[in-house]
């Protein structure tokens, strides 16, 4: 099965900004003390298969003195120990990797977000345990952080199309495959947008696209250059518009008050997409003082317009186990 996460070639350098990569082939022999403090956060304990799972890991330096963290023999200074509520460990998609060394002060405290999905296959349904631990050279041991459980569902399929990705004529550019899919929470129901190539495996995004009235049923189109545009009502008399491209990327984002008719999505003759009716507003703009709603009225941040997202490629098949790597 072809992949399009971006290999890498050899052992090459990866900046800490950017990424933390991890193996669980370390001895997680836990804290030799509390000189150093690991700790790791997940906003979520419940996620849709393939979408972003960020982990914020915050590492405190107790000792005292300034402490330098880097790759020593062969052990990795940072990294993730992730398994199955059954204790199947899952390795890392490349476990040949290099992390910068970094530098701590006394009493100083560094804090990463990382995309544990493009890290790790965690695409079969099911809970996961996840652990970050640290390795210090000069304290000769390992820290690391209180376990977290999370789980991997799958949402409820609204509607899906499979369309030919638009390129010069005679050139086969492939298909993508569009899913809406809605997830069912205890307290909200959301909903969630899914672009993959399913004849080469590859997942290009999965977006979260917020709330949405699950009695109310969201509007799709797809414009002339196969752009997806949507439309949900996520709270009453609110709407949220989007524009994602086939690639993934989010094209815009807009939140619609509709006071009076409902805001509905058109299609010219031209083939462009556009929404009819409806006020835009900005949800994170102050309110006009008197007009301040109820708190169950206030609207959710969006997020702004990003670049593409790195495809994912699909897990194994569930049921598959991948034998753990020999230490």
């Amino acid at each position: 099965m072809k992949t399009a996460c971006r290999s890498f070639p050899g052992r090459r350098v990866l900046p800490l900004l950017l990424v933390i990569a991890a193996s669980t082939l370390l001895p997680w022999l836990g804290t030799t003390s509390a000189q150093i403090t690991v700790d790791l956060s997940i906003k979520r304990t419940i996620f849709v298969a393939y979408e972003p799972l960020l982990a914020t890991v915050r590492i405190t330096n107790l000792t005292g003195n300034r402490l330098l963290l880097a790759d020593v023999e062969g052990k990795k200074w940072f990294g993730f120990q992730i398994e199955t509520l059954d204790g199947r460990p899952i390795p890392p998609r490349d476990s040949n990797y290099e992390i910068e060394p970094i530098q701590v002060g006394p009493g100083e405290s560094i804090s990463r977000t990382v995309n544990l999905t493009q890290l790790y296959p965690l695409s079969d349904f099911g809970s996961y345990r996840i652990r970050a631990s640290v390795y210090a050279a000069e304290l000769s041991g390992y820290f690391s952080s209180p376990p977290l459980t999370i789980e991997i569902t799958e949402g409820r399929l609204l509607w899906q199309q499979t369309v030919g990705v638009p390129g010069p004529a005679g050139v086969e550019n492939g298909t993508r495959t569009i899913s809406l899919l809605s997830h069912r929470l205890s307290e909200r129901t959301d909903l969630y947008l899914r672009i993959e190539d399913k004849p080469a495996g590859i997942v290009y995004c999965t977006h979260r696209l917020g709330d949405f009235i699950a009695y109310g049923k969201p509007e799709i189109l797809l414009d002339a250059t196969n752009t997806i545009h949507i439309l949900q009502n996520n709270i009453p008399r609110e709407f949220i518009y989007s524009k994602i491209g086939l690639s993934g990327k989010i094209l815009d984002r807009a939140t619609l008050s509709a006071p009076k008719d409902r805001p509905r999505l058109a299609r010219a003759q031209d083939g462009t997409v556009a929404v009819v009716g409806g006020i835009p507003f900005d949800p994170k703009a102050t309110p006009t003082p008197g007009l301040i709603p109820k708190l169950s009225e206030r609207p959710v941040a969006l997020p702004t317009p990003e670049p593409a997202p790195t495809p994912t490629p699909k897990g194994k098949a569930k049921g598959k186990t991948t034998p753990s790597p020999t230490p």
